[in-house]
């Protein structure tokens, strides 16, 4: 398998063989009916049966703490979620395109989130399919096709967007009208002015895009920078960008769909950070709790400049079930108080993890907002020289003790943690004193 085709912590097929006989049996099966395109976690691939809570549990009931599944927002199998699937699918499941109030209770709802100017919604199935339809309503609006996104960004698996996704590799080659800018990475470049830094690529990707006659659509960020290894700070530093996509007549797209519904703790969403109103917001993965719904927000006179053109319908997309998951999402966040714990708790544990970073030479940064954190690893602090090969060991002992995370970023150095919201001051001091132990081993 080439090194494009492989991901970070990505089991390798050929190792099959060393498995327990249960879990070859399963991977073989997998490669029967699946094909080659599919990928799994881990040295040892994990095999899980059930989910409670923060936590997965395999055949044989053992606990693994989830330090990584962000679908599963408010936590596996959460009762009010699953209460709220099984009354709406047993009353009435349809599509769009009869009279029916749970999808504007939803919409209604999921809008009074969101600054005013953005007005209406759409709805999906997936991330990729809600990123997808934001391009072709940017492309209508700016009269352009010309997008700009980081340099290993990961917005979605449709030919559109893997067309904008840098993080697939080579074997998925980025569309003509498609430019990439440098992530906004303090760390690695200490003595920039990352605001001023960030503007200037991106306003030399749309001078570049115009010298090939290409008109820019749009700016295209994760909010949080997941895949080009989580950049959240300093707070604020997208707006020169966003001003600067704008006045060359292209919109700004907010990718939300890791980075949304509290997972930064200080804010419901990832843009409000920067102080900045985007003129669309994508969502997807924590919306419906492992339901799959999606969708985009976007100012009223975009999506009526498309839709006074274009018809749209999406046969499960906005659909009763999927709306009832998503209501019950926004319910559980406001009853259980969970963007407080994201922002409490993940000061908590980005606390601790600084404290690991004073004892352990291999840790070079940590970074994020709440619930979603990056830890760099370097095998040489002074080079900042990304500890690839140690990556993937903490990673693999760390799935061994039980504990589950992954890795990040263009040199799959640094450990990524987005936790369910419910995750607690408990789970954190299991997850800081189990690394403590696996860095002490290297």
């Amino acid at each position: 398998m080439s090194k494009d085709q492989r991901m970070a912590n990505a089991f390798d097929p050929a190792t099959v063989g060393s498995l327990p006989a249960r879990e070859q049996a399963l991977i073989r099966r997998r490669q029967q009916v699946l094909g080659q395109a599919y990928r799994l976690f881990y040295e040892q691939p994990l095999h899980v049966v059930r989910g409670e809570g923060v936590w997965l549990y395999d055949p044989d009931g053992k606990p693994y703490l989830d330090v990584y599944n962000n679908v599963a927002s408010v936590g596996h199998s959460h009762p009010r979620v699953v209460a709220a699937i099984a009354q709406q699918a047993a009353t009435l499941n349809t599509h769009t395109r009869y009279l029916n109030d749970i999808i504007l209770d939803y919409a209604e709802r999921l809008l009074a989130t969101l600054p005013a100017a953005i007005g209406q919604a759409m709805f999906t199935c997936t991330g990729s399919e809600a990123n997808d339809l934001a391009l072709r309503l940017a492309a209508n609006y700016s009269g352009g096709s010309g997008v700009i996104v980081t340099s290993h960004a990961y917005h979605g698996v449709t030919s559109s967007v893997a067309a904008c996704s840098p993080a697939f590799g080579h074997n998925v080659p980025l569309g003509v009208h498609v430019r990439t800018v440098p992530a906004p990475d303090g760390y690695r470049h200490p003595d920039e002015d990352v605001a001023e830094c960030f503007t200037r690529h991106v306003q030399q990707a749309i001078d570049d895009l115009q010298r090939h006659g290409i008109r820019p659509a749009a700016l295209l960020v994760d909010t949080l920078f997941t895949s080009d290894g989580v950049f959240a700070e300093p707070a604020g530093f997208l707006a020169g960008a966003v001003d600067a996509i704008r006045a060359a007549g292209g919109v700004f797209i907010a990718d939300e769909v890791q980075a949304g519904f509290a997972r930064s703790g200080s804010q419901f969403w990832g843009f409000q950070r920067h102080g900045v109103t985007p003129d669309i917001v994508t969502m997807g993965k924590p919306m419906g709790n492992g339901h799959p719904i999606a969708g985009l927000a976007a100012r009223p006179e975009i999506i009526d400049a498309f839709g006074s053109k274009v018809r749209y319908f999406n046969t499960f997309g906005g659909n009763p079930v999927s709306c009832a998951a998503g209501l019950a999402v926004l319910d559980i966040i406001r009853d259980e108080n969970l963007q407080q714990n994201a922002h409490d708790t993940g000061a908590y544990l980005k606390a601790g993890f600084d404290r690991l970073a004073a004892k352990h030479e291999l840790i070079g940064d940590v970074r994020g907002a709440g619930f979603f954190l990056g830890v760099e690893l370097v095998s040489d602090r002074q080079r900042k020289t990304a500890a690839k090969e140690e990556t993937v060991r903490i990673v693999n002992a760390l799935r061994q003790r039980q504990i589950l995370l992954s890795a990040t970023g263009p040199a799959g150095n640094i450990l990524k943690l987005r936790p369910q919201l419910p995750f607690s001051r408990d789970n954190a001091d299991l997850l800081l004193g189990t690394l403590d132990e696996v860095l002490a081993a290297l």
